[in-house]
């Protein structure tokens, strides 16, 4: 919860500032931030740390990450933070899909109807209307299927690399991509804005950190649904900071949305277990 916390008070500076400074030079800084944190690791671990067999997967993960965080970022920018949130979270419907797609994985019928349910929520969260689609919105779930594909991706790497080749080739390559727009879309930050990236850098550390002992010490089953807590999060700082109050339709998408990833989250651990005890 800690790391929700910190995780939504990140992406309210982000919506702080991302009016004025390019979302690509907010996470190139982020990037640099948190990629000094990492530096000790990967500096006495070289070159060692970077062997793989597999640089296609780190390749493409690192794609996927970087549109993740651009669209994402994006629709933190211009959409309630409450909403942006919300539909951030169907990542994890996305990742029933790509996981039956490409892991070779398998779905009863309850999640599947529990998939069909939460993109419900995410149709009335984006709110068609006779103009279309809402731009910011449609950014949103694109990000979150690149998001789910990062976490794919992962699964499948994780079966040949070590965590830190992966860490290791993620702080590396999103740096280097986000260079070439950080230089074309350059505006010069105010001593304040230095400050908030600066804080956005820390914040995601921070969080990481939290995240990760919290999985370390507690039952993934207790831990995972914790990071809903950042919906709470972001409607009361959305609505003390930026005055924003969620409508009936965004409350009923959400609800639609978390009830509906935390049933699916709940249902990979347990066929995880099952899983795990029959191979025992």
């Amino acid at each position: 919860m800690i790391a929700g916390f910190f995780f939504t008070i990140m992406t309210a500076l982000i919506k702080e500032i991302g009016d004025t400074i390019p979302v690509v030079q907010i996470l190139l800084f982020r990037q640099i931030t948190m990629t000094c944190t990492v530096l000790p690791v990967l500096i006495s671990g070289y070159p060692d740390i970077l062997k793989t067999n597999h640089v296609g997967l780190h390749l493409a993960r690192v794609c996927m990450a970087v549109i993740a965080m651009t669209c994402g970022f994006t629709a933190f920018v211009h959409l309630p933070l409450a909403d942006a949130t919300a539909l951030g979270f169907a990542k994890s419907l996305f990742v029933t899909l790509l996981a039956l797609a490409f892991l070779h994985e398998v779905a009863g019928p309850r999640r599947w109807f529990a998939v069909l349910l939460g993109f419900v929520g995410v149709l009335v969260m984006v709110k068609p209307d006779a103009d279309g689609f809402n731009i910011y919105s449609l950014l949103a779930v694109a990000g979150a299927a690149a998001a789910a594909a990062v976490m794919v991706i992962i699964r499948k790497v994780s079966q040949y690399d070590r965590p830190v080749t992966i860490l290791s080739y993620q702080a590396i390559l999103v740096g280097i991509i986000m260079i070439p727009p950080t230089i074309y879309f350059w505006v010069t930050p105010t001593l304040a804005q230095w400050g908030i990236m600066l804080a956005i850098g820390l914040l995601s550390v921070v969080g990481q950190l939290c995240n990760i002992q919290g999985f370390k010490t507690g039952e993934a089953s207790a831990v995972a649904p914790m990071d809903y807590s950042r919906l709470v999060f972001a409607m009361i700082i959305g609505f003390v900071v930026f005055l924003e109050i969620p409508d009936i339709t965004t409350l009923i998408g959400a609800g639609l949305i978390c009830a509906t990833s935390f049933y699916t989250v709940r249902a990979e651990q347990k066929a995880a277990r099952a899983k795990k005890s029959k191979g025992a």
